[in-house]
């Protein structure tokens, strides 16, 4: 057993509780585990569309990432990825960007084995959280009943998804790009760290195959209108509604636990679902 997760009589602290470590200067939170800045991306001058939150690890999240990061982690350094590599098969790919607590995402992948996750986010929790249920799926299932498969067609990347999408995966490598529920930035001077926005649309056009589809949701009525404004108005995406409007809320995407506590406030849930047009 690490270090890491021993405590002072050498027992294993509880999965639900929270892991409390006193690390030597420079020691690495995770050693097996994610880099805390892969990229040094801190040095890059750009506006950033996320803000990383300091959080809690627990003892079960902290286990899955050292365990299970060499095999289904990728760190976002801005080394060039082979997704036929990293996933060990040919498979479509679809980036999922901002993933929260992998909960969604987890259930997906279990009801789309023939397809490839690639699941970014910068919280660590989060990480630790969809490497669990990935490796726990077997047992712990959608219902808890389980199906005896663990989710091999999940990987967790960490770090920036702008340094993924342009300096590590190849044009035309993604079958599918989803965005769901980032951060609204709600503050007039804070809309310019929005994701959605008509840079990162081109930028994510090269790397989106003809025919992708690009799917958001977001319970932030103006920034779903935002949203439905950029897209619409973007050469390299065409709306999948006749209507040029809102999609309906798809099957594949299930309905977590934070957006049925907004609907019971009266929120109001937007899809958009966009294809990349083929040109010429």
């Amino acid at each position: 057993m690490s270090d890491f997760l021993s405590t002072p009589d050498s027992r294993r602290p509880a999965s639900g509780e929270s892991l409390r470590h006193t690390r030597a200067k420079g020691e690495p939170r995770f050693p097996d585990g994610p880099k805390a800045d892969p990229a040094g991306s801190h040095f890059e001058r750009r506006i950033r569309s996320f803000q990383p939150r300091r959080s809690r690890v627990t003892a079960g999240q902290a286990d899955a990432l050292q365990r299970l990061w060499s095999k289904w982690g990728l760190d976002i350094d801005g080394h060039p990825v082979d997704l036929t590599e990293l996933f060990g098969n040919d498979h479509p790919v679809v980036l999922e960007i901002g993933f929260g607590m992998g909960e969604a995402t987890a259930q997906m992948a279990a009801a789309d084995p023939g397809t490839n996750i690639l699941a970014v986010d910068v919280h660590t929790p989060g990480q630790g959280n969809l490497l669990n249920l990935a490796d726990r799926w077997g047992t712990l299932g959608s219902n808890g009943a389980g199906s005896g498969e663990r989710l091999t067609n999940i990987r967790v990347g960490n770090g920036d998804a702008i340094i993924l999408l342009r300096e590590m995966l190849a044009p035309d490598s993604l079958d599918g790009l989803r965005v769901y529920f980032p951060d609204p930035w709600p503050k007039k001077r804070h809309h310019k760290r929005r994701l959605i926005q008509p840079e990162f649309l081109t930028l994510a056009a090269t790397r989106l195959k003809p025919g992708a589809l690009v799917h958001c949701a977001t319970d932030w009525e103006p920034y779903a209108e935002q949203m439905l404004e950029v897209l619409t108005a973007h050469p390299d995406f065409s709306n999948t509604q006749a209507d040029g409007g809102f999609a309906p809320r798809p099957a594949y995407r299930p309905l977590t636990r934070f957006e049925g506590q907004g609907l019971d406030k009266g929120h109001v849930v937007n899809d958009l679902l966009f294809r990349r047009v083929q040109h010429g």
